[in-house]
């Protein structure tokens, strides 16, 4: 059986308290079930975020969506997601990843590793933090038991087998770094490309009595009556695809309420997929689709 659909929007933009709190608890109100912060250079700091969003908010969890484990010391990583998770009352989820932008790097004078490091780092700092938080030593203790849930954001074989390994939630961007790019620019992946990443995971889970959570990150939600027309200007973006190759990219969701509808749902039936986090653009255009498909 399936587990039930759980929805959450990506924060971007940085606001004033009052306008924070306000998009917050707009977020609530639309019905979303996570309020998600990235950790971008130029977009609001994750965790003093989350905090006033769960402050200015009841029900809605909380999370990091993803950290960039380079920027992060996992000990003192620790005691940022304990205080976190105890100030906003055990709502915390967090979401690690490896980073992809060597920009942000450079501009915080921090190494870019090659990827290989790069998942070496994030697998340290997910060892770290289990025995850290693991810890009844360990000052200041969340306030989770008997931990904050895990999210593992990535595609390569080796982040998959971690997210098998150690996550609660395995998500996919539907997309890869594309080649040369300092700036993280991303190429989407097709959507037989990410059948077999989901499979993969599946497959490296296979001892788990309970598999991770599915994860996808929506890159565009576009309500239209053509289709076709939505998706011209994406085409210069992707000029090796057809456009039903685009039409039928996982990360997009495009048409009339009833076909966007219908993509959430074949998403889930094909790929598995029942959590679905949107960007700060699309958190108005999405709330119908969510109404929708509760319960279904």
């Amino acid at each position: 059986m399936s587990r039930p659909f759980r929805f959450g929007v990506n924060l971007l933009e940085p606001a004033s308290a009052e306008e924070w709190r306000a998009k917050c608890r707009r977020a609530e109100q639309l019905g979303y079930d996570v309020i998600l912060v990235p950790d971008h250079l130029g977009m609001p700091a994750p965790f003093p975020a989350l905090v006033a969003a769960a402050e200015a908010t009841e029900r809605p969890r909380v999370g990091t969506f993803t950290l960039n484990a380079a920027f992060w010391n996992p000990t003192l990583l620790a005691r940022e997601v304990a205080t976190t998770d105890a100030l906003t009352g055990g709502r915390l989820e967090l979401g690690l990843g490896t980073g992809y932008v060597r920009e942000e790097h450079t501009r915080a004078g921090l190494p870019f590793g090659s990827p290989g490091e790069r998942v070496d780092h994030l697998r340290r700092t997910v060892l770290e933090l289990e025995r850290l938080l693991g810890s009844e030593e360990h000052q200041p203790q969340a306030a989770q038991r008997p931990r904050v849930p895990l999210l593992i954001g990535g595609n390569g074989d080796r982040i998959l087998r971690l997210s098998a390994e150690h996550a609660d939630i395995a998500s996919f961007t539907g997309a890869r770094t594309a080649p040369g790019s300092t700036t993280g620019q991303l190429t989407p992946i097709t959507a037989e490309a990410l059948d077999e990443r989901v499979a993969r995971v599946r497959k490296f889970a296979e001892h788990r009595a309970e598999p991770p959570e599915l994860n996808l990150l929506i890159q565009m939600v576009i309500g239209t009556e053509d289709r076709e027309a939505a998706v011209q200007p994406f085409l210069e973006l992707v000029p090796d695809m057809t456009v039903d190759q685009v039409l039928e990219l996982p990360v997009t969701l495009l048409g009339t309420l009833d076909e966007i509808t219908e993509q959430v749902l074949a998403r889930r039936e094909r790929y598995g997929f029942t959590y679905f986090t949107v960007l700060e653009p699309y958190m108005e255009a999405f709330a119908p689709v969510m109404e929708r498909v509760r319960g279904l």
